[in-house]
């Protein structure tokens, strides 16, 4: 059907059409939707965000009869239109709307190079907001920078399987990345001093102990 046709101006990725990169069975199953045939039928980038708006889970097929979930029919049409580059930084990097960051995010995993992946994902670490996960088991609650590590690290997500991503250290190795700095790596370390004593009768002895403390300890926690 002409709605599920990839936009003629769109080019190839990883050297396939773009909707490609998401598995046969599951777009079919995308294109019987309801949500597709209501919500996707002539997307352009304007309303492809009024779209991602209204999101509130992220996940691939979902319940007991593995629907598609309205987040992955949104990747199948941004695959299909291939928005502009631009358009998909500005997603990343919305802090507002954690599943309008998310889906930017799983679609520059999927279409991105190496370099880009890392370098647009990886602020994403420093997300820590809650999401509903929708799985085929029902709603889960997961963590936006979890689901981060999970397209970095992981072949699979969203019930896709993800195109190849070069490990960080090979790019690190021949110059396309610099390390990169953990959040603790900046931060002071505090080192408290504590005596405790012990008393005996008749004789009393003392003993010192140095404790390092990591940034974000209390007192209490120790």
């Amino acid at each position: 059907q002409k709605m599920n046709k990839t936009d003629p101006t769109a080019t190839a990725v990883h050297g396939t059409n773009p909707q490609n990169l998401i598995e046969k069975i599951m777009r079919n199953r995308i294109y019987e939707a309801p949500y597709w045939k209501e919500h996707c039928f002539g997307l352009t980038a304007a309303t492809l965000v009024e779209k991602a708006l209204k999101l509130d889970g992220f996940g691939g097929m979902f319940g007991g009869n593995r629907k598609p979930t309205p987040f992955i029919c949104l990747i199948l049409s941004m695959l299909q239109i291939q928005p502009e580059k631009e358009i998909v930084m500005e997603f990343i990097n919305n802090a507002e709307y954690k599943y309008v960051r998310l889906l930017g995010a799983f679609y520059l995993r999927l279409v991105g190079k190496p370099v880009e992946i890392y370098k647009a994902l990886e602020p994403l670490y420093e997300d820590f907001r809650r999401v509903r996960r929708m799985t085929d088991q029902g709603y889960k609650y997961s963590h936006v920078d979890e689901l981060v590590e999970e397209m970095l690290k992981e072949e699979l997500c969203c019930d896709v399987t993800l195109p190849y991503l070069q490990k960080r250290n090979v790019l690190e190795s021949n110059g396309s990345l610099v390390p990169r700095a953990s959040l603790l790596d900046d931060a002071p370390f505090v080192k408290f001093n504590f005596d405790f004593t012990v008393s005996k009768q008749p004789t009393t002895s003392r003993m010192r102990t140095d404790v390092l403390v990591f940034p974000h300890t209390s007192l209490d926690d120790i």
